[in-house]
């Protein structure tokens, strides 16, 4: 995980010594509560439990004195921590015969309140999946329903509102940040409680077999599929077999006869097709009356959110319909909300607690809106990056600015233009006469559309088309273009050929070096999107061109507040 998850948690001593030894406490051991869990000693606090794991860079098995140092109470590491352990005064409780079938041993020696337990296994990972499983059989509400979200993009923004729409009437749990993998997402399920009624928990993966893993954790009862796109190419090959990665969450669904629900989005081919894969009851959402819930009307607002219409089709056969304002950006994220509105139908929610969910979009909706350096405006969206989550942000950009400089009724919504394999026999321009239009609309007026490009990963067999398709589409809508990384001159070269100015294209090598072009070119009212990988660092450009640089770089990237104006975001992840 990229991230630093420190998860607070409400799993026992007691609890965690029976999801690894696999037998009753001892009786001397008290049932202490765990703070909270970390992966990072430096995240370490009093009562915290620390998993060692060994990354690609460090290991965690070397920082176990720190974290006991620190105040952890509990240690759960492989068996080359042991040197680590030596002199510590931590019990040791051996767990690696017990994962082979036989009793746990624990050291011989007394459970000291103030002394920490360490156990050392044959996999910090699948020990950590233990735990976090028996968490979720053994110490959640006995009704608690599992709300599975996942997809190529957009499915953490899902998340976030569907929570917030659940919330409206259940005491609701989700998985923060993208703790959505083999080891974030158990270590979310360590988080729930008893008084939990529903839990949200985004599941992504990298390769086939994975997202089912995470469901025989959650053991999730509907489950919510966005889109399916390229994402992960460069480890799975085909869009295909992304589709038979995400298709795991419905075909682990319970039987539409046990309450299984599968909520698709019924415009997504690949999506639609899932209904045919899953014993649950199929619910599609989309833009055509062919969706049980159904968009239309949509109208962006610019920095007011995006207004639209609901219909959707009840059981006695008449169509509910209903206008109302939401606080996302963009035309496009209508499908967030459709898809959290979704989620509230099949769980039984009332349309005012719908609505009242929705117009309450958490602030964690990864994009927010920052005031620049030079009196510009900075759109921050450096969390990830894939072409149809990058075309989206440049239509963002370009709904926002003219609207902001004609008059918000003034102008017509971008609209997202098809990105993909099935894209690229399509001509670079075809996309862009509405943009050109535009371009010539604000002529003699004040501010600048910059955009920020970085590489964008893991596309595979994808990767020259997908960075050509987000060039072209720069093109039609760019003032100025600034592309980072190696990848990104691919960005750069198919703008200059779709006509847009080589005065206006900037290549540059690393973050620091579009740092400091941005902050020789920003001028008042200038709009700059930020959009890119971590991979090349395009979250540290953001802190460096706001006016605020230390709040910029204290924010979470997956769990940014609401900017100064009141509006979160809602563009699709990567």
């Amino acid at each position: 995980m990229a991230e630093r998850p420190k998860v607070e948690t409400n799993i026992t001593q007691h609890t965690l010594w029976q999801a690894l030894t696999g037998t009753p406490p001892p009786q001397a051991l008290a049932p202490r509560p765990i703070s909270c869990a970390v992966l990072d000693s430096r995240d370490v606090e009093a009562g915290s439990l620390f998993i060692a794991f060994s990354g690609a860079r460090t290991d965690g098995h070397n920082f176990i004195r720190q974290a006991l140092a620190g105040g952890a109470e509990v240690i759960i590491c492989e068996e080359r921590g042991l040197e680590h352990l030596h002199d510590t005064g931590a019990l040791l409780v051996d767990c690696r015969q017990q994962e082979e079938g036989e009793e746990a041993n624990a050291e011989t020696g007394h459970f000291d309140p103030g002394r920490a337990v360490a156990y050392i296994v044959l996999d910090a990972t699948a020990a950590l999946q233990a735990a976090g499983r028996f968490q979720r059989l053994h110490r959640t509400h006995p009704d608690l329903r599992v709300i599975g979200v996942t997809g190529s993009v957009g499915k953490t923004s899902t998340k976030e509102l569907t929570a917030s729409v659940l919330a409206q009437r259940f005491s609701t749990h989700h998985n923060t940040g993208n703790l959505n993998s083999e080891q974030g997402l158990p270590l979310a399920l360590l988080g729930l409680h008893t008084g939990h009624e529903r839990t949200v928990l985004e599941m992504g993966m990298y390769d086939l077999g994975e997202i089912r893993l995470l469901c025989s954790l959650a053991r999730p009862h509907i489950g919510l599929v966005t889109n399916v796109g390229p994402t992960h190419l460069e480890r799975l090959g085909t869009i295909d077999r992304i589709a038979q990665a995400k298709t795991e969450l419905v075909e682990a669904l319970p039987s539409a006869q046990n309450g299984g629900v599968a909520v698709l989005n019924r415009d997504d081919a690949r999506v639609r097709a899932m209904a045919a894969a899953t014993d649950a009851r199929p619910f599609f959402y989309g833009l055509t009356p062919e969706a049980d819930l159904w968009a239309d009307d949509i109208e962006s607002l610019g920095m007011q959110g995006i207004r639209f219409r609901f219909r959707c089709r009840q059981e006695n056969g008449r169509i509910h319909s209903q206008r109302l304002r939401v606080p996302l950006l963009g035309r496009h994220s209508v499908y967030t909300a459709l898809g959290a509105a979704a989620a509230g139908i099949v769980s039984g929610l009332s349309w005012p607690e719908i609505v009242a969910g929705l117009q309450r979009a958490p602030g964690q909706l990864r994009l927010v809106v920052l005031p620049g350096i030079n009196g510009s405006t900075v759109i921050d969206d450096t969390y990830n990056a894939s072409p149809v989550s990058t075309v989206a942000a440049l239509n963002l950009l370009n709904d926002l600015f003219i609207r902001r400089q004609i008059g918000a009724d003034s102008a017509p919504a971008a609209n997202c233009a098809e990105v993909g394999p099935r894209a690229a026999k399509r001509t670079p321009q075809s996309n862009n006469g509405q943009h050109r239009e535009q371009k010539q609309l604000q002529q003699g007026i004040g501010g600048r559309r910059i955009a920020i490009l970085g590489d964008m990963r893991e596309l595979g067999t994808f990767t020259t088309e997908g960075h050509k398709q987000v060039g072209a589409h720069a093109a039609g809508i760019t003032d100025l273009l600034v592309t980072v990384g190696a990848l990104g001159r691919l960005i750069a070269d198919e703008a200059r050929k779709a006509g847009l100015p080589s005065q206006a294209v900037y290549e540059a090598g690393d973050y620091e070096t579009a740092v400091q072009i941005l902050k020789e070119m920003a001028q008042p009212q200038d709009l700059v999107l930020v959009k890119g990988s971590r991979a090349v660092g395009m979250e540290r450009i953001v802190p460096e061109i706001t006016q605020q640089p230390a709040a910029a770089a204290a924010k979470d990237p997956a769990r940014r507040p609401v900017s100064d104006k009141g509006v979160g975001g809602g563009l699709p992840e990567g």
